[in-house]
């Protein structure tokens, strides 16, 4: 086996040594350990710095798990820094403002995000999991990905690490890269046992073709009522994107095994968009999440094993930031190993790069779904309140900075 002698070069390549001690040249190889968005942006960013992947997915077959999420304009301008331009305006819908409404659909706020992604280079876009991860499989010229394989653990040797699967097989590399979501083995392995923390509430996720009369193209708007919300997004053509939560216990949460006609009665009374949007959606379509996301991590690797995305840093749903993250983990630890003279030291680089933006969305995320979840009449009194009378400019100051990708200014502040 050659050992790597643990210097790259200018370009990236990696300079080993064959057993008589000549030296060759190769490019390092990074095993990512999930095929999720993060795992897949992660194989594109990186290969576009000369750095070789190979994808290890516990799941049989590469499906997107879930239904749509928002690819906020960060998301978009990290990748386009990358010159990876997924062509997602195309693939989904944009959406230029959010709509924030009781639950009977009387309006509290339109938050303007037109004008936002102009500043910073991009517009939000709604999208179906399934087609951002097409986009993400093309952008990468189809990586090797290994389907069924299950990460047990890790270990170093020499300069690289070797990943063991549950089915006796395992995988060499210089780097390992844990994308493997919530319930990650690889920070499992490095941080050792926790216990998630659990609001209290379920989300109902789903996508279903159908079109309301009210939902127009382009059409986002949350509904807020005690202790439940909902979301309903265009996804372009006649199809939507819907979600849903309700404040319940944490195991309920967890366990929870109800149907559309729950659903149903839980949104007796709401808006008629919203009812008739579950009503049409079939029971094979439902998805069910318990809430939850862990506090922010002070390491998140050793030697040439860091992690990425929600291996990293899950987060609540609020700010519908959860892919743009670990995108923007991806192209950030792409940056920090291109032309690296030392592959830990770039993980320790990146690491400490994404630390404080992630911590900081943890941090917000989960303040804001504790607002969001409020249940009590004076609770729910005082939040549209705020939310009505909050003015614009601080409205716009908070998701700008969130909209901004770290490493690009935008439009007035370059």
């Amino acid at each position: 086996m050659i050992a790597p002698a643990g210097s790259t070069g200018p370009t990236g390549t990696w300079t080993s040594r064959l057993p008589g001690g000549t030296p060759i040249r190769r490019r390092p190889k990074a095993i990512i350990v999930g095929a999720g968005i993060g795992g897949l942006a992660a194989a594109g960013a990186l290969l576009r710095v000369g750095v070789d992947v190979e994808i290890h997915e516990r799941a049989s077959e590469l499906r997107a798990a879930g239904s749509a999420l928002s690819l906020t304009a960060n998301a978009r301008v990290a990748l386009r820094s990358l010159g990876i331009d997924l062509d997602v305006e195309r693939r989904g819908q944009v959406y230029s403002d959010l709509h924030f409404r009781t639950a009977t659909g009387r309006p509290i706020r339109t938050v303007r995000f037109a004008h936002l992604g102009d500043r910073v280079g991009a517009q939000n876009v709604a999208i179906h999991r399934a087609e951002l991860q097409r986009a993400l499989l093309e952008a990468a010229g189809g990586p090797p990905i290994r389907l069924g394989a299950t990460a047990r653990r890790f270990h170093h040797h020499g300069g690289g690490v070797r990943v063991e699967f549950d089915d006796g097989t395992s995988a060499d590399g210089d780097l390992l890269i844990g994308a493997d979501g919530f319930g990650s083995a690889v920070r499992q392995q490095l941080v050792g046992p926790e216990r998630p923390r659990e609001p209290g509430y379920v989300c109902w996720l789903a996508t279903v073709a159908y079109r309301h009369p009210r939902v127009r193209d382009g059409y986002a708007a949350h509904y807020w009522g005690r202790g439940q919300r909902f979301g309903l997004v265009h996804l372009g053509g006649d199809h939507v994107y819907w979600w849903g939560t309700r404040n319940m216990p944490p195991e309920a949460a967890r366990g929870w095994h109800g149907g559309r006609d729950e659903i149903l009665r839980a949104y007796a009374g709401w808006a008629d968009e919203v009812v008739a949007t579950v009503a049409a959606t079939a029971e094979t379509a439902l998805i069910s999440v318990p809430a939850r996301d862990r506090p922010a991590l002070r390491r998140w690797g050793t030697g040439p094993v860091t992690l990425l995305g929600d291996a990293a840093h899950p987060m609540l749903p609020s700010l519908g930031q959860g892919a743009a993250m670990a995108i923007e983990d991806a192209v950030v630890l792409a940056r920090s190993l291109a032309g690296a003279t030392d592959l830990s030291d770039a993980l320790r680089s990146y690491e400490a790069a994404r630390r404080d933006r992630t911590r900081r969305m943890i941090r917000q995320a989960h303040s804001l779904s504790r607002i969001e979840q409020l249940a009590s009449p004076a609770g729910d009194l005082a939040r549209r309140a705020y939310l009505r009378w909050l003015p614009a400019r601080l409205v716009d100051r908070r998701n700008l900075a969130d909209l901004t990708f770290p490493d690009v200014a935008p439009a007035g502040l370059r």
